[in-house]
């Protein structure tokens, strides 16, 4: 077998936090859920939402407070010093967000 066909993985392969966003509007994910909690340290976030022009102009933000509600203030404080070590944090109005900068649509 080729090396590159042994490294794909699929969704249910990942072994990271797994966020589902149902709102977003400029960039902001309102509602979300937590598909699976493990990892906290490196989320992934699917999409499933209408997304119209100006809501997904750079980076997707989930708010940290809603991290908390999802996955534990345990593992989103044990996690957190990580993804501000990765640049994976913004703050904007007095708001902490989880960045989501790698994101692509996918066909429907």
């Amino acid at each position: 077998m080729a090396p590159w066909l042994r490294c794909v993985r699929t969704m249910s392969q990942h072994r990271r936090v797994r966020l589902r966003a149902l709102s977003v509007f400029e960039r902001v994910v309102y509602h979300c859920a937590c598909i699976d909690p493990v990892d906290p340290a490196r989320p992934v976030l699917e999409v499933d939402a209408l997304l119209r022009p100006g809501d997904a102009d750079g980076p997707l933000l989930v708010a940290v407070a809603d991290f908390k509600r999802m996955i534990g203030f345990e593992a989103t404080n044990s996690a957190l010093g990580e993804l501000r070590r990765a640049g994976r944090t913004e703050t904007h109005d007095g708001v902490e967000y989880v960045t989501f900068p790698m994101w692509q649509p996918l066909p429907g």
